[in-house]
Protein backbone atom coordinates (compact mmCIF):
# COMPACT_ATOMS: atom_id res chain seq x y z
CA UNK A 1 0.00 0.00 0.00
CA UNK A 2 1.30 3.41 -0.95
CA UNK A 3 1.69 6.22 1.63
CA UNK A 4 -0.62 8.47 -0.37
CA UNK A 5 -3.52 5.97 -0.49
CA UNK A 6 -6.54 6.53 1.66
CA UNK A 7 -8.50 3.60 3.00
CA UNK A 8 -12.02 3.91 4.42
CA UNK A 9 -14.29 1.11 5.64
CA UNK A 10 -18.00 1.61 6.22
CA UNK A 11 -20.19 -0.83 8.07
CA UNK A 12 -23.94 -0.24 8.31
CA UNK A 13 -25.54 -0.82 11.72
CA UNK A 14 -27.50 -4.01 12.20
CA UNK A 15 -31.25 -3.86 12.82
CA UNK A 16 -30.76 -4.34 16.58
CA UNK A 17 -28.20 -1.54 16.67
CA UNK A 18 -30.54 0.62 14.62
CA UNK A 19 -33.40 0.08 17.12
CA UNK A 20 -31.09 0.92 20.01
CA UNK A 21 -29.89 4.08 18.25
CA UNK A 22 -33.50 5.09 17.58
CA UNK A 23 -34.52 4.55 21.21
CA UNK A 24 -31.59 6.61 22.49
CA UNK A 25 -32.30 9.31 19.91
CA UNK A 26 -36.00 9.42 20.85
CA UNK A 27 -35.17 9.94 24.52
CA UNK A 28 -33.42 13.20 23.59
CA UNK A 29 -36.08 14.55 21.23
CA UNK A 30 -38.57 17.11 22.53
CA UNK A 31 -41.85 15.56 23.60
CA UNK A 32 -43.88 16.92 20.67
CA UNK A 33 -41.66 15.01 18.23
CA UNK A 34 -42.10 11.72 20.11
CA UNK A 35 -45.86 11.75 20.46
CA UNK A 36 -47.61 9.42 18.08
CA UNK A 37 -51.13 8.08 17.90
CA UNK A 38 -50.16 4.81 19.54
CA UNK A 39 -48.42 6.65 22.38
CA UNK A 40 -51.53 8.73 22.93
CA UNK A 41 -53.70 5.62 22.88
CA UNK A 42 -51.44 3.94 25.45
CA UNK A 43 -51.60 7.05 27.62
CA UNK A 44 -55.40 7.03 27.53
CA UNK A 45 -55.48 3.31 28.33
CA UNK A 46 -53.21 3.82 31.34
CA UNK A 47 -55.39 6.68 32.51
CA UNK A 48 -58.55 4.56 32.22
CA UNK A 49 -57.00 1.75 34.28
CA UNK A 50 -54.82 3.63 36.78
CA UNK A 51 -57.26 6.21 38.16
CA UNK A 52 -59.80 3.63 39.42
CA UNK A 53 -56.98 1.46 40.78
CA UNK A 54 -55.41 4.32 42.75
CA UNK A 55 -58.77 5.41 44.18
CA UNK A 56 -59.59 1.83 45.25
CA UNK A 57 -56.18 1.33 46.87
CA UNK A 58 -56.50 4.62 48.78
CA UNK A 59 -59.99 3.63 49.99
CA UNK A 60 -58.71 0.22 51.08
CA UNK A 61 -55.76 1.69 52.98
CA UNK A 62 -57.87 4.37 54.67
CA UNK A 63 -60.45 1.74 55.64
CA UNK A 64 -57.79 -0.51 57.13
CA UNK A 65 -56.25 2.39 59.06
CA UNK A 66 -59.66 3.29 60.50
CA UNK A 67 -60.24 -0.36 61.36
CA UNK A 68 -56.85 -0.45 63.09
CA UNK A 69 -57.72 2.66 65.08
CA UNK A 70 -60.93 1.03 66.29
CA UNK A 71 -59.04 -2.15 67.11
CA UNK A 72 -56.54 -0.13 69.14
CA UNK A 73 -59.36 1.68 70.91
CA UNK A 74 -60.75 -1.66 72.08
CA UNK A 75 -57.48 -3.38 73.01
CA UNK A 76 -55.29 -0.55 74.31
CA UNK A 77 -57.62 2.14 75.55
CA UNK A 78 -60.50 -0.12 76.67
CA UNK A 79 -63.09 1.94 74.77
CA UNK A 80 -65.23 -1.00 73.77
CA UNK A 81 -68.30 0.55 72.15
CA UNK A 82 -66.45 3.39 70.43
CA UNK A 83 -63.78 0.99 69.14
CA UNK A 84 -66.37 -1.37 67.71
CA UNK A 85 -68.13 1.52 65.93
CA UNK A 86 -64.86 2.91 64.52
CA UNK A 87 -63.75 -0.58 63.41
CA UNK A 88 -67.11 -1.10 61.73
CA UNK A 89 -66.72 2.17 59.84
CA UNK A 90 -63.24 1.05 58.75
CA UNK A 91 -64.58 -2.27 57.49
CA UNK A 92 -67.31 -0.46 55.53
CA UNK A 93 -64.80 1.93 53.93
CA UNK A 94 -62.45 -0.92 52.99
CA UNK A 95 -65.28 -3.08 51.69
CA UNK A 96 -66.51 -0.43 49.23
CA UNK A 97 -63.07 -0.19 47.59
CA UNK A 98 -63.73 -2.93 45.02
CA UNK A 99 -67.24 -1.77 44.03
CA UNK A 100 -65.88 1.77 43.66
CA UNK A 101 -63.06 0.40 41.47
CA UNK A 102 -65.53 -1.43 39.21
CA UNK A 103 -67.81 1.62 38.98
CA UNK A 104 -64.97 4.04 38.19
CA UNK A 105 -63.44 1.66 35.65
CA UNK A 106 -66.78 1.33 33.88
CA UNK A 107 -67.24 5.12 33.84
CA UNK A 108 -63.70 5.75 32.57
CA UNK A 109 -64.13 3.14 29.83
CA UNK A 110 -67.38 4.78 28.76
CA UNK A 111 -65.77 8.21 28.80
CA UNK A 112 -62.69 7.30 26.72
CA UNK A 113 -63.89 4.32 24.67
CA UNK A 114 -64.94 6.35 21.66
CA UNK A 115 -61.59 8.11 21.42
CA UNK A 116 -59.56 4.93 21.95
CA UNK A 117 -61.61 2.99 19.39
CA UNK A 118 -61.24 5.80 16.86
CA UNK A 119 -57.46 5.87 17.36
CA UNK A 120 -57.20 2.09 17.11
CA UNK A 121 -59.19 2.07 13.85
CA UNK A 122 -56.91 4.77 12.41
CA UNK A 123 -53.82 2.80 13.43
CA UNK A 124 -55.16 -0.45 12.03
CA UNK A 125 -56.17 1.25 8.78
CA UNK A 126 -52.70 2.78 8.45
CA UNK A 127 -51.16 -0.63 9.02
CA UNK A 128 -53.29 -2.28 6.29
CA UNK A 129 -52.29 0.27 3.66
Amino acid sequence: MNKNDFEYKYQAPTSAERREIESIRNSYLPKEHQSTKIDYMKKLDRKVKNIPFVVAVILGIVGLLIFGLGFSMVLEWSILLGGIVVSGIGVLVASIAYPVYIHLLKNMKNKYSEEILKLSEELLDDERK
